[in-house]
């Protein structure tokens, strides 16, 4: 084949450039745009793509969030007393950008901090945490209890099934080297950097080997074609912090010393979940993006166990 063309509409090209830098050159890839007034078209520099629509939050500010949310939570007895017991299974994480934090049961939100104050409730139905409202929050948790547990008999249950990728992420956390021993346990940021453009659908993880080698970690609970391009996607903008000093400049990774190799790809999702596709893609990527597939086992929630690695 001479190449690949790929004619688009005026101005929605962006992530299309985007992509093409994490290409194979010999994959001779180009993008047109074409307006619908005049019927001309422009090509596409693939170089000129700006700062990759994602930002750094420095640390001490995420830091401050954090504390803020966890002061909020802890006037909260009911929350507090199940928040920061230890080896709970309720965390805390900042929303991906905006300046709000959330709890979550076995990686699934139930509760959420702002300046407005906290609310509890799944998906949109939430209420503003009071003393009023304590009850119907000690029930939410006393359902999330039964039903999202590993060893729950109603495995159809909504609260069993929802945001798997946010379940896997907690066991991970809970023991990195489950995954992998050369990860250093210390370090593991969710959706770092965060993307400007919002929620992506698919859960991104940085996190750091022993050596100072920078791995981006994408998860997936469900067959989907669009994994190995996600991660490209998120490689391509931490690549671009990581030439720009912006972790150190940002208080991430204290104490490593980050190895200026480019960030590994690790591709995680239960061994059969890994779409068909993905290997044919993979094989157009650039040499530079060093990409794993690691299986799991598809029990998953009963314990993480790693089944292949490719």
């Amino acid at each position: 084949m001479e190449g690949l063309r790929l004619f688009v509409p005026e101005n929605t090209g962006l992530h299309l450039r985007e992509r093409i830098l994490a290409l194979s050159p010999s994959t001779r890839a180009e993008i047109f745009e074409f307006s619908h007034r005049d019927g001309g078209v422009r090509k596409l520099d693939p170089a000129d793509v700006g700062n990759l629509q994602s930002r750094l939050l420095p640390r001490p500010e995420m830091d401050s969030l954090l504390m803020a949310g966890r002061e909020a939570a802890s006037r909260i007895p009911v929350l507090a007393s199940r928040a920061f017991e230890k080896n709970t299974p309720i965390e805390q994480h900042l929303m991906p950008g905006v300046c709000e934090s959330s709890f979550s049961f076995r990686g699934l939100d139930f509760a959420r901090w702002s300046i407005e104050g906290l609310s509890f409730g799944l998906d949109d139905s939430r209420l503003p945490l009071t003393k009023a409202t304590e009850p119907a929050l000690e029930k939410l948790l006393r359902q999330l209890e039964l039903y999202r547990n590993p060893l729950a008999e109603q495995t159809s249950h909504a609260l069993y099934r929802k945001a798997p990728e946010r379940w896997i992420e907690t066991m991970i956390r809970e023991d990195p080297t489950k995954l992998d021993a050369r990860l250093d346990a210390r370090y593991l940021y969710s959706q770092l950097p965060a993307f400007t453009a919002g929620s992506r659908g698919i859960l991104d993880l940085l996190g750091v080997t022993r050596r100072g080698q920078l791995v981006v970690i994408e998860l997936k609970a469900s067959e989907d074609i669009q994994l190995s391009i996600q991660a490209v996607d998120y490689w391509l903008r931490v690549r671009r912090h990581q030439r720009e000093g912006d972790f150190e400049r940002y208080g991430y990774f204290p104490g490593i010393e980050l190895d200026s190799q480019p960030p590994q790809v690790w591709l995680v999702a239960p061994g059969f979940q890994f779409h068909s596709a993905t290997e044919i893609l993979l094989k157009y990527l650039s040499p530079e993006i060093h990409v794993t597939r690691i299986g799991l086992n598809e029990n998953w929630r009963r314990g993480l166990k790693v089944v292949f690695r490719q």
